[in-house]
């Protein structure tokens, strides 16, 4: 199995660093740190880092064609105006617990920006929702426990998603169209013996997802065909939550961790919370913006 060395970029310390996207147009990669409400954005050419606070815990963030951003706020979706800070509400979720929260998202081919909740209680009352243009949310799925990573094939015609409460993998027949997904079914099963579970991900060029490890101090590439790993990158920090390709090319994974923060993890685990960056031989495919 392929490892690579990946370094870290931004020692930012992050208590639950998720969700990071890279902006083509600006060229920088933007992440989250749920916990602490912030938005941060990182510049590789100057290495500027640039933050955007927030009243609510942010789960995730995805660019828009108009220039604004779309966010996951704890309740809810919204629109951001980077030059301005101005946020406004375009639709409340609909959830069963008023403690679930929005958790991962991305947008599909068409710019549809699904995401889902995450269950306060850790049980199957979470959801995952789509939006589309005009502020229409429509659920997607329910009975989940933590919504979590999201990747559609190049031609649009699969998708993939993770609830990491079940240590799956899920492969969904998906209509770029309609954005309905249908034929629901297992593409990866993390085995017993696999360190961490499956938590964010992305999709690279010849159609192998890139997923974090939370609990498992890697990210690994793997095979959604035959299900099997076939690359790994050490991270040296228990919790790794997502990563997205990014720089000129998109061969380059940038990794997101969580912990920062925490007293416990001063010593034995300094680099917790950090962005983490590794050049890679199969490059990622452009972030779709929302076109909602």
């Amino acid at each position: 199995m392929l490892t690579y060395q990946a370094e870290c970029v931004v020692a930012a310390g992050n208590r639950l660093g998720e969700g990071p996207v890279w902006d083509e147009r600006l060229g920088e990669l933007f992440w989250v740190d749920i916990e602490e409400r912030k938005l941060q954005r990182f510049r590789p050419r100057d290495g500027r880092v640039a933050v955007h606070g927030f009243d609510q815990k942010i789960g995730c963030a995805v660019p828009a064609e108009d220039g604004s951003w779309i966010l996951g706020l704890a309740d809810g979706f919204y629109r951001f105006d980077p030059d301005t800070e101005q946020t406004g509400l375009i639709v409340h979720t609909d959830e069963p617990d008023a403690d679930n929260r929005v958790n991962d998202g991305k947008c599909d081919p068409e710019g549809r920006f699904w995401a889902g909740t995450i269950s306060a209680k850790w049980t199957r009352n979470a959801s995952l929702y789509m939006l589309e243009a005009g502020g229409k949310l429509t659920r997607k799925l329910t009975d989940v426990i933590c919504s979590n990573g999201l990747a559609w094939t190049a031609d649009g015609r699969t998708m993939y998603y993770i609830d990491t409460g079940e240590r799956i993998v899920w492969a969904f027949d998906f209509d770029p169209e309609t954005g309905a997904i249908a034929n629901r079914r297992v593409a990866i099963e993390y085995p017993a013996d696999e360190p961490g579970d499956p938590d964010g991900m992305c999709i690279d060029a010849e159609g192998k997802l890139w997923i974090g490890h939370w609990g498992g101090r890697q990210a690994g590439r793997w095979d959604p065909v035959t299900g099997r790993k076939l690359a790994s990158v050490p991270i040296p920090v228990e919790n790794v939550t997502s990563c997205a390709f990014g720089g000129e090319h998109f061969d380059e994974l940038y990794i997101t961790t969580a912990g920062g923060g925490s007293g416990q993890n001063t010593g034995k685990q300094p680099l917790a919370g950090g962005l983490f960056r590794v050049k890679v031989d199969v490059p990622g495919l452009p972030v779709q913006r929302a076109r909602v």
